[in-house]
């Protein structure tokens, strides 16, 4: 283990998101809501807490391992989540205890979207800013951003960019991979961009704009108001975050490639955007239909609307809402957790299993099929018309394995501190998938629940965000053998 090489690493990200800390002191100023101070406070104990890790390291030559980089990957989101949680224990307005604190500082980055806060809209503009930079920064990886700058200042990447992208699928878009991850990076920036103009256009004030269009691109799911997508009952608005959240869902290597072709149909042409695409529409229709004919809702209009907002909210696992599921029939709040738990597509800002696993374990399960009626037969995965290796299916099996153990691990956890089970089964798949909304005790906010289970949803945010691996490997006795 090169400690040494971990220690500088995370002195260099940490001095670099303590910057992060400053424009939210520019909107305290502009707005005068006079919450600056806390952000400032922050700064300096970021920055210095980064320079003096760095400093009796920085004649150190880096040179990374494959599980270096998973320890800083791991590491680096769990200091972030401390140090971006000081803004919330030092300002008045909220003044939220360690737990809390934590917990929405992680569920921001981790672009979960889960809040402990109520009366949103009577926070400092500061406050509302920072929580929705948060998701920001989150939404692409600020690992995948340190990739593009640490080479300059003689730090190479790789380690890192293959502990931050996991999955089956992890292809780099250009041959060098600070290129990769500029090039992610300007997609990302320009679609918020545009998701900025767009909500402004529509009828939000800039500032709405900025934090819906960080929300929506992120898949994150904070709101400036306890109404999230509701707040705005405009047609236009509504179907503008439907559009923009099924595109932070999406593969963002499809958004490159297909704009270095100008080719729409390079979306159609990816199996996985398909299946996406598929349980978005059908989804939509099941849950329209059942809330019409049901006499829950009685506007064909609203109805459409409404469950193509919440479906997309869902699977994207952004969380936003245009309405209160909990008046919705407990069928389809269930129906939506599951939605959140598959998650959108691979190489996306989404949480969840992701659609691509669950095509290659139906293909999986198809075979085991077929062996089963032609015993002497050889049967082929393919995908995009490519066999898929036998490492990716077994990798899949496992990740299934791995997530499905987690999960009832921490559920029984989460039931041992006191949450009754709707609750924690709900709370837990939220927080796993990066969804956000919740049922039970949660269904309005994470406010109500005891500090144990908010550290452990806390955990569960870390561990689904980077996708159980990252974090399960370093509890392995193999990864700290010398």
């Amino acid at each position: 283990m090169q400690e040494k090489s971990i220690l500088k690493i995370i002195g260099i990200l940490l001095m670099l998101f303590s910057f992060s800390m400053l424009p939210p002191v520019y909107v305290s100023w502009l707005y005068q809501d006079y919450d600056a101070t806390p952000f400032l406070i922050s700064f300096c104990l970021a920055f210095f807490s980064g320079f003096f890790a760095w400093l009796p390291t920085r004649e150190h030559k880096v040179d990374l391992k494959a599980r270096d980089g998973f320890v800083v990957v791991f590491l680096f989101w769990l200091v972030l989540g401390i140090y971006s949680a000081l803004p919330f224990m030092l300002s008045y307005h909220p003044h939220m205890v360690l737990s809390e604190a934590v917990f929405e500082a992680i569920s921001g980055f981790t672009t979960t979207g889960g809040t402990v806060l109520s009366h949103i809209e009577n926070l400092p503009p500061s406050i509302l800013y920072y929580r929705q930079q948060l998701q920001f920064l989150g939404g692409m990886g600020i690992i995948v951003l340190a990739i593009a700058v640490l080479p300059m200042i003689g730090v190479g990447g790789m380690q890192l960019y293959r502990a931050e992208v996991t999955g089956p699928v992890k292809d780099k878009l250009t041959p060098r991979i600070t290129e990769t991850a500029k090039t992610l990076w300007y997609i990302y920036v320009g679609l918020t961009v545009i998701c900025i103009m767009t909500f402004w256009l529509f009828g939000m004030n800039l500032f709405n704009a900025i934090c819906y269009a960080f929300g929506t691109i992120s898949t994150g799911g904070y709101a400036p108001h306890d109404a999230s997508g509701a707040f705005y009952s405009s047609a236009l608005i509504q179907y503008a975050m439907v559009f923009f959240m099924l595109v932070g869902g999406t593969n963002f290597s499809l958004h490159f490639i297909m704009l270095r072709k100008g080719d729409l149909r390079t979306y159609w042409r990816e199996p996985e955007f398909k299946v996406y695409i598929g349980i978005f529409l059908i989804a939509s229709i099941v849950i329209a239909a059942w809330l019409y004919f049901s006499g829950t809702e009685t506007s064909v209009s609203k109805v459409i609307r409404d469950s193509m907002f919440q479906v997309s909210s869902f699977m994207t696992t952004t969380g936003f809402g245009s309405v209160s599921i909990g008046s919705w029939p407990q069928l389809i709040q269930v129906g939506l957790l599951i939605l959140g738990a598959i998650g959108g597509c691979a190489g996306s800002t989404s949480g969840g299993i992701k659609v691509i696993r669950l095509i290659l374990l139906r293909k999986q399960s198809q075979r085991e099929i077929q062996r089963l009626v032609h015993p002497n037969g050889v049967f082929h995965i393919k995908l995009g018309g490519f066999p898929v290796p036998a490492n990716v299916i077994n990798a899949t099996w496992g990740f299934l394995a791995a997530y499905v153990m987690s999960f009832v691990i921490l559920m029984l956890l989460l039931m041992a501190t006191g949450l009754d089970q709707v609750t924690a089964f709900s709370a837990l798949i939220a927080c796993i998938s990066n969804t956000g909304p919740a049922l039970g005790e949660a269904i309005s906010n994470y406010g109500t629940l005891n500090n144990s289970a908010l550290w452990i949803l806390s955990f569960a945010m870390l561990l689904g965000r980077l996708e159980v691996f990252t974090v399960l490997v370093l509890f392995s006795r193999t990864f700290w053998r010398v």
